[in-house]
């Protein structure tokens, strides 16, 4: 029989033992039974959502002292809904596991005899089994993911990328974390392509696969024989290692190749394709700042697994990022709307690559002279004198001579926001697809994209809003150059438009509607993501866009991305000349992508604006409000109150009224961007300032991403 002090043992051991928590799919269970959403928990929890649904599909453990908290919740739970509907008794608890790191199930590099995969053959567990020697999961690292769970896409079992940490831990996807062996850039570069297990299909069936993404955290990096930050004036200005670096020689001498931007923040490491299979991998520094604070607000300063659980969300929703989300943008079109598809030759009945209809196709095409920027070739070696477009966003401010006494007198200045604005004027806008033609005196067609020479100062528009055809919001006062949306809009209001000279596009097409869908669809998604669905009311949009951000700090950076995307692949349309050394006249590398369309730009701003001006004027006709100023896709009025609910025009059903401003969580609807008081955006006003940029409390600098 044991002894007292034997016991008393036992009993020690148990207490000082870890608390216990039942079963994943019992914490689902109980949750659910209490009517909690797992966003709830996660704001409860002060953790994110995504660690909530690792919690109860069993990825990951939480840790002191968020285990304690969260296992007092599951037992008041479990006393007030017990299993069947019948009071029983706790199940027995089950005693964690040490988290076993997932590792590729492929051979490592300095372990041949495991057994060799093809490139882009999806590993299996018979090729090589998972290690056994496994290291217990640490406070920042979540339970792994088996390495042989099934994925959307076999050649891609482990995701679009993953998060290189100095010990050598690859954070992917939904919690699953890699063992890279590799010492050295070269030998990262081959585990990522035949062992890793990393990448992403093609988003369109004439387009590429993603090409997989390595991220490394600083310590990485100087695994790796990086700085940890770029040194010297020169490899700061330049954003690149210099060509002599000891990293840059070892990728040369193994017959690797580094594009024209060189090692630098995001660095493309490749080969030629060699069978039709694409040997290339990116890497992204994040010390040399390859995030932007701007678009990824707080990413570089998450764990390595939650950067890779952000980015990997971006990948799956939009593109696995190829550089700054302007880039990303860029990139996203043509992944659409590959520039070629595979027709079959008449003459010798052999596929070969041809042009696929609706893409902008694979040369660079030069711009009317009206539509370029003064810089251009086409403007320099012409000599062209005769103006150019001006289709930009809004920079209006209402003169406060124009101001009432009864507006004054209003309480509150409170400001709007257009969701993704361009976003909403790029969904079935026609552009040109073919080189432009000129004309003299032509018929305006609204239905034909291009740039016309009208004279649009005769059409007299109330003062107390901005003119629609011009980003200062004053009234033209002579010819100019306009795009088709912006001529279509003085025919709608009932003016006659007569073009003196035009440069017109022939082959059209609706080039970004793939684009807009596949973006919208994450944007919406990742609202859904933090509370902000479309079931939901005018006041409960309201409260839960106030406290949006807060609910899931990483998705709230997801969504802050996808935004970025929209603008700075719409400025990347017209990419400026870079650098102190460049000439006017001379060809810039960005003229050599068929993207480069300033035209298209310029169509998707022209309705931007045309839309905003026209919600303007239907909230004169329907409620007698007038904006105070307007900045880009920010509007702000004076209010009784400080809710929009005050002003906005409604219906006697309480259903808000077409036309005007409307609450919700689609692009083109509106959400609330601040509220100051009356007196403070006076005195803007009289300052010449615009309280549209600083209605937010900050300052919103107008970002079109150039």
């Amino acid at each position: 029989m044991a002894s007292e002090e034997e016991l008393f043992a036992s009993v020690d051991a148990l207490l000082e033992e870890e608390p216990q928590l039942p079963p994943p799919a019992e914490r689902a269970r109980l949750r659910e039974a209490a009517g909690i959403t797992q966003a709830r928990l996660a704001v409860a929890l002060k953790t994110s959502t995504q660690t909530v649904k690792n919690y109860e599909n069993g990825r990951s453990e939480p840790k002191s002292p968020r285990l304690e908290a969260y296992q007092r919740l599951l037992k008041g739970w479990a006393a007030k809904y017990p299993a069947h509907g019948v009071p029983t008794a706790p199940a027995p608890a089950v005693a964690p596991q040490p988290a076993v790191r997932a590792t590729f199930t492929g051979p490592a590099t300095r372990a041949p005899e495991t057994g060799a995969v093809a490139p882009g053959q999806a590993p299996t567990a018979a090729a090589a089994p998972e290690q056994s020697a496994a290291r217990p999961a640490s406070s920042r690292r979540p339970a792994a993911k088996k390495a042989t769970a099934p994925a959307l896409d076999p050649r891609f079992p482990h995701g679009p990328l993953a998060v290189l940490d100095g010990d050598g831990s690859a954070y992917g996807v939904d919690g699953i974390v890699l063992d890279c062996p590799a010492t050295t850039v070269v030998e990262l570069v081959e585990w990522t392509l035949r062992e890793s297990g990393l990448g992403a299909a093609k988003l369109n069936r004439y387009g590429k696969d993603s090409d997989p993404l390595i991220v490394l955290t600083a310590a990485a990096a100087v695994t790796f024989g990086l700085p940890e930050r770029l040194e010297g004036h020169e490899q700061r200005r330049s954003l690149r290692l210099p060509e002599d670096h000891p990293v840059v020689k070892q990728v040369v001498r193994a017959k690797w190749q580094l594009t024209q931007r060189g090692f630098g923040p995001w660095a493309r490491i490749y080969r030629k394709a060699q069978g039709g299979e694409r040997q290339c991998v990116q890497l992204a520094i994040l010390s040399w700042d390859a995030l932007d604070e701007r678009a990824w607000p707080g990413v570089t300063d998450m764990e390595p697994a939650d950067i890779a659980q952000v980015l990997g969300v971006y990948a799956q929703r939009v593109i696995t990022p190829r550089g700054s989300t302007a880039v990303s943008g860029l990139e996203l079109m043509t992944a659409l709307r590959p520039s070629t598809r595979a027709v079959r030759d008449e003459a010798t009945g052999n596929w070969v690559s041809g042009h696929n209809p609706g893409s902008l196709g694979t040369e660079p095409m030069d711009p009317a002279p009206p539509e370029a920027t003064a810089e251009h070739p086409v403007v320099v070696d012409s000599g062209w004198a005769g103006g150019f477009l001006n289709e930009e966003a809004y920079q209006w401010v209402r003169s406060v001579d124009l101001l009432t006494d009864e507006e004054c007198t209003l309480p509150f200045a409170v400001g709007l926001d257009l969701n993704t604005a361009f976003l909403a004027a790029a969904a079935r806008l026609v552009v040109g697809l073919s080189e432009p033609v000129h004309f003299m005196n032509p018929p305006f067609n609204p239905k034909v994209p291009g740039s016309w020479l009208a004279d649009l100062s005769h059409v007299e528009l109330d003062p107390r809003l901005p003119s629609p055809f011009t980003p200062t919001g004053e009234r033209p006062t002579d010819p100019a150059w306009y795009q088709t949306h912006t001529v279509a809009y003085a025919q709608e209001l009932g003016y006659n438009v007569a073009p003196i000279e035009a440069y017109l596009r022939q082959a059209t097409g609706a080039y970004l509607d793939p684009w807009h869908d596949r973006l919208k669809t994450a944007y919406v998604d990742t609202l859904a993501d933090l509370g902000v669905t479309k079931d939901l009311d005018d006041r409960q949009f309201l409260a839960a866009m106030e406290q949006h951000k807060q609910v899931d700090p990483a998705m709230a950076a997801v969504l802050t991305a996808i935004k970025a995307t929209v603008k700075g692949g719409v400025g990347k349309l017209r990419e400026r000349p870079q650098g102190k050394s460049y000439k006017e006249g001379e060809r810039w590398p960005a003229l050599q992508r068929p993207t480069w369309r300033p035209d298209i730009r310029a169509a998707v701003i022209s309705k931007a604006r045309v839309n905003m001006h026209r919600k303007l004027r239907n909230m004169a006709t329907m409620t007698g409000l007038y904006p105070l100023a307007v900045l880009s896709d920010c509007v702000v009025y004076p209010s009784p109150g400080r809710s929009p609910l005050g002003f906005l025009p409604y219906a006697a059903s309480g259903k808000p009224q077409p036309g005007g401003f409307r609450l919700g969580p689609t692009p083109g609807l509106a959400k609330l961007e601040g509220v100051q008081s009356m007196l403070w955006a006076v005195d803007l006003m009289e300052q010449g300032l615009n309280p549209a940029r600083h209605i937010k409390g900050g300052d919103a600098v107008l970002d079109e991403g150039e």
